[in-house]
């Protein structure tokens, strides 16, 4: 039972509290439990919703999964092409599990699929995977424990509701009985207007986002001493953005964890007010509650601390599997244990991520993760953001190379270096450096170490040698 009947609960008991706040629209539990139970006679076993953020878009969303029904989440700001094209493969593979009769706002069997999800991935079309009812009901148990969820904590999820971060978070108040906010778009102004004057004091977002909204509340002495949660997915903080963040709310335990749409949480930790963060680390926390954490080899061996291999998780939060797309290297088992791909090793318990093994760079021998180089780096003053990439080189394979984006003004391939003598060791600090435009990134927004590469190899002005 993902959130519905906990819904009729809150509704019951709570009838004129609010449920969510989106764009300023507001619904009580009551409103927003009979608006969603008036849609549900309408609604067929399989839904394709691809709506902006609104307050229609988490009503049909809840009479979309009522009974056995199911729901695939669209992003609206794809191409109206790959839209379609989606649309036509949920309908075609979605076998529903049982023609749902009841045309009440309930709760379908536990092990029954309710959600579609779609990954973002690199290619040009998305992945597909399923959830079961009772993957997210365990998610919810695991993740308002460790969060510290209550029901009188205001959630302001300021990113598309399509994206999965964002629609966790709005599923997992609406489990708990606890207020949730949106905005049509991510707008600066917005969020710091909805903390000074709505309570919020739990956010949700990414860590490009926090660094915005915190550079520019201390600009603006906009007041966050009420945020008493921030929690952030997508990368690891750099320094920067945990500095200003921790300035910029002080009173706020900082979350940042680890998972993959196919496994949900794996890893995670919070650090409180007043703590000191590890600069430049790759530790990403200890287990969630009810997940087991092992790295493994190539062949399902265990691995002993230390050293790197698959990340693989064992938990009841993990997906049901794909639709479409599955490579057979997307998602692995070895028995129960499942891994995305992702390389890591264990310290004494803490988990450390050191990327995609597709991402690795061998140079001389060595294993060399650019994850690893990029939060090094973005840890030296002066940088506002790094990323790194493996050159062919005759005499190492590969050369570690690295484009920086200063922070303020220039800087300089001496003090990069020296940024880096307490942070890397020798054999995996870049052999050159690179002064960036911007962010190589992709039209779908992500990092590209490939177009770096293709910018250093075409000497696009967008990257210019500070040489080695």
């Amino acid at each position: 039972m993902p959130f519905l009947n906990n819904i009729q609960r809150w509704a019951d008991e709570r009838p004129h509290d609010t449920a969510v706040v989106i764009s300023g629209r507001r619904l009580a539990w009551a409103e927003f439990r009979d608006s969603a139970a008036a849609l549900v006679p309408e609604t067929k076993a399989v839904t394709a919703l691809c709506t902006p953020n609104s307050v229609d878009f988490a009503v049909r969303f809840a009479a979309a999964v009522a009974g056995a029904r199911q729901c695939a989440v669209l992003d609206p700001a794809w191409h109206p092409q790959l839209q379609e094209d989606l649309v036509r493969r949920v309908y075609a593979s979605a076998v529903p599990e049982a023609v749902s009769t009841d045309d009440r706002l309930i709760d379908g069997p536990p092990g029954s699929t309710f959600l579609i999800g779609l990954t973002s991935g690199t290619t040009s079309v998305p992945k597909a995977f399923t959830r079961s009812r009772q993957s997210w009901e365990k998610s919810f148990e695991a993740s308002i424990e460790f969060f510290g969820l209550r029901q009188d904590d205001v959630t302001l999820a300021p990113g598309p509701l399509a994206s999965s971060l964002n629609l966790y978070a709005l599923s997992e108040c609406l489990y708990a009985g606890s207020e949730f906010q949106a905005h049509g778009h991510f707008d600066v102004g917005d969020v710091h207007a909805a903390i000074t004057h709505d309570r919020v004091t739990r956010l949700v977002l990414v860590p490009t986002m926090l660094r915005m909204l915190s550079e520019r509340g201390l600009t603006g002495c906009v007041d966050a001493s009420g945020v008493r949660t921030i929690i952030c997915a997508g990368s690891k903080l750099d320094a920067r953005t945990l500095e200003a963040a921790r300035r910029w709310a002080p009173n706020a335990t900082i979350f940042e964890y680890y998972g993959a749409s196919e496994l949900s949480f794996v890893s995670g930790a919070g650090l409180p007010a007043g703590s000191t963060p590890d600069i430049g680390g790759t530790g990403t926390g200890r287990p969630f509650p009810g997940v087991e954490v092992r790295i493994l080899d190539d062949g399902g061996a265990p691995l002993p601390d230390r050293e790197a291999g698959n990340i693989c998780v064992r938990s009841a939060l993990v997906s049901n599997g794909y639709l479409w797309g599955d490579d057979g290297q997307a998602l692995r088992s070895f028995g129960d244990w499942f891994t995305v791909g992702d390389q890591g090793y264990l310290d004494a318990g803490e988990l450390h991520i050191l990327g995609r093994r597709a991402d690795m760079i061998l140079t001389s021998g060595k294993n060399v993760y650019p994850h690893e180089v990029e939060l090094a780096l973005a840890a030296v003053p002066g940088v506002a953001a790094a990323v790194a990439a493996g050159m062919p080189d005759d005499l190492r394979g590969q050369r570690v190379v690295a484009g920086v984006v200063p922070s303020h003004g220039g800087i300089t391939a001496a003090q990069l270096r020296a940024g880096l003598e307490d942070l890397l060791p020798r054999d995996k600090r870049p052999l050159q450096y690179f002064v960036l435009a911007g962010l190589p990134v992709t039209d779908r927004g992500k990092v590209s170490r490939t177009l770096l590469l293709e910018w250093i190899r075409t000497g696009d002005p967008k990257a210019r040698s500070l040489g080695y």
